[in-house]
């Protein structure tokens, strides 16, 4: 049954969107938002981002047993976020009542009262809690933390072996949480940036334990455990050929750097997105420096290799360039390596003070461990067996759906560096840059994400900080607003080099001004002075007047380098606050941290 926009309340596009999602729902998913929707039904209670889940009907559930469930995540790019619901919808088909709340949603003092508590949480950079779980990790780690002495845990970390401190946050609220009382539920699982398995494995052992706890009080018979489903359509797991449109080089001659605008074509996928949101990209590795690997290793390419736990097999070039990375050395990985070279140096390495080790594993790849720590007693299928899945990259789009339907835009900058004696390449950026050609096709997926996100309420005035490649969102921004007719005042800080050649869609931003989409823009290019000039320098020169804009509600969006750029950026703002408000530094640290909390400072940092 299609739904008509003539009789019914919704205008055409939300009549479209329904259509297109309603003959996709199972039973238990309208019974979900039928209840979400009701808002009267007992039990039933929603709080900022937090949602319980509704009640599924009588057969789906054990009588016997009702048990509440809390899910908090911390999530900077999305993942955790999804893993989160995920494990809310699978245990409330179980039979339990889930709460799933984005940390900076949750009342810290509502600890006392959870008896069942699942922590999804992601680590930044070098071990710091997502945005949106800083004030949560901080009152954890307080005096002010409660006893837990009858709370039931269990902590799912995301991370990134290729950092020192992998998983660190998700550890520490491991450790935290039993150092107040709390006994584990299940042990925590740790997932690398390949987490859909050991996420599945780490949410059937909870859904074990707690289904333990059911027998034990109902005397039934264990029940199986439910694994994560695959999710629908295109998705992660599932990711979506697109079409390469357009591919071209925004920076001028005579640059130091090469930015390229990538246009893809979504035709058909059905897939949708917001400005804010990241599109993830499977890249390839360089067949040149596949070709290197297995000549050094005297493989045969045509060899059929094993690449996953089903079974499945391909040559051994295309696993190289496909399915594994091998341009990052990770601990686990020299861990492996160590047990396939009768070289005794690799084991030394590893059991070395952890500053030795970190400086081989910086700038270092796959062939430069073969070259370095031969000769190998391995097999290609050993070697194929100890290396991390190829994971995904993620950009910031660079367009709005409703200014170019069916169409995403890339922003990226290329990526080239000379270490120990040989150029390296970024994976994905060169193969942009070098190798994908109009016609060509990307494996792609959306990557949502909700804390980057514009106001819904179109006349609250955005600042928008983005140097370099950090331009990409506030492009979507800027198309979204013009699509929309939004209202509120608009102000862009952008840096990058040189203004004759690196002034990223220069055209466009001008082209804004002068409509009026955007209010305001101010731009530093640090070599066209003779003292670097950035953003955060143009921020300070006009401190009075954007101290003003936050007076009056303005939202402030944060897009590039977490590790230089960001940090100036946000004391910039600590600065300004501290000057413009008569603060002192402790109060200005709280008026940020309370622009955080209502969601108007925001960031996409990498």
């Amino acid at each position: 049954m299609q739904l008509q926009v003539l009789n019914s309340p919704f205008n055409e596009e939300q009549a479209e969107l329904l259509n297109r999602v309603l003959p996709t729902l199972t039973e238990t998913q309208k019974i979900w938002l039928s209840g979400y929707l009701a808002a009267s039904q007992p039990g039933f209670q929603t709080e900022g981002s937090s949602i319980q889940l509704a009640e599924v009907p009588a057969q789906n559930r054990d009588q016997s047993f009702s048990k509440e469930i809390t899910i908090l995540f911390g999530s900077q790019t999305g993942n955790a976020k999804s893993l989160a619901v995920k494990a809310g919808k699978i245990l409330e088909e179980k039979g339990f009542k889930a709460i799933v709340s984005v940390m900076s949603d949750f009342k810290p003092n509502n600890l006392k009262k959870i008896e069942n508590l699942l922590v999804v949480v992601s680590t930044q950079g070098e071990g710091d809690p997502p945005d949106n779980a800083i004030a949560f990790h901080e009152f954890l780690n307080s005096r002010r933390a409660p006893k837990l002495e009858g709370l039931r845990f269990s902590v799912l970390a995301l991370g990134d072996t290729s950092y020192e401190q992998y998983c660190q946050v998700g550890k520490e609220f491991d450790l935290r949480l039993e150092e107040l009382g709390g006994a584990r539920l299940y042990s925590r699982v740790d997932c690398d940036l390949d987490f859909d398995e050991p996420a599945a494995e780490w949410l059937d052992g909870v859904l074990d334990a707690l289904s333990q706890g059911q027998r034990e009080q109902s005397g039934q018979e264990p029940a199986s455990t439910v694994s994560q489903e695959v999710e629908s359509i295109f998705s992660r797991s599932n990711p979506f050929r697109a079409e390469v449109l357009e591919n071209l080089c925004l920076n001028g001659r005579g640059s130091n750097k090469e930015t390229r605008h990538l246009e893809l074509s979504l035709e058909g996928s059905g897939i949708t997105f917001l400005p804010g949101d990241s599109l993830g990209i499977y890249p390839e590795n360089d067949p040149a420096l596949v070709d290197l690997l297995i000549q050094e290793m005297k493989w045969d390419p045509e060899e059929i290799v094993t690449i996953n736990k089903k079974g499945e097999v391909s040559t051994l070039k295309e696993a190289l360039t496909a399915h594994f990375e091998i341009t990052v050395l990770t601990k686990p990985l020299l861990k492996s390596a160590a047990e396939l070279t009768v070289n005794e140096e690799l084991k030394k390495l590893i059991a070395e003070d952890e500053g030795k080790l970190r400086s081989y594993l910086g700038g270092r790849d796959l062939l430069d461990l073969i070259r370095d720590y031969g000769p190998w007693s391995g097999t290609a299928q050993d070697f194929i067996s100890i290396l991390r899945k190829m994971p995904a990259r993620l950009y910031s789009i660079a367009s709005s759906l409703k200014a170019y339907p069916d169409e995403v835009h890339l922003t990226i900058g290329s990526v080239r560096y000379d270490s120990l004696g040989r150029k390296r390449n970024g994976v994905c950026s060169i193969l942009c840059a070098e190798r994908l050609k109009p016609g060509d096709t990307l494996p792609v997926y959306i990557q949502h994400n909700d804390q980057f996100k514009l106001a819904e309420d179109p006349s609250t005035p955005v600042i928008m900080v983005g140097p370099g490649t950090g331009i990409a969102p506030f492009r979507a921004f800027m198309q979204e607003r013009e699509e929309t007719g939004a209202d509120g005042k608009s102000w862009l800080f952008f840096g990058d080099q040189h203004f004759r050649t690196d002034f990223l869609y220069q055209t466009e931003w001008q082209k804004w001004i002068e409509k009026g989409v955007l209010t305001r823009m101010d731009v530093a290019f640090s070599r066209d002075t003779d003292h670097k000039v950035y953003v955060q320098h143009r921020m300070l020169e006009h401190s009075s007047e954007l101290f003003k804009w936050l007076e009056e509600g303005a939202a402030v969006y944060i897009c590039g380098d977490e590790k230089n750029m960001a940090h100036d950026v946000h004391q910039t703002l600590l600065e300004i606050i501290e000057k413009e408000g008569r603060m002192s530094n402790v109060r200005a640290q709280e008026y940020l941290a309370g622009m955080q909390q209502q969601k108007r400072y925001l960031r996409d940092v990498y």
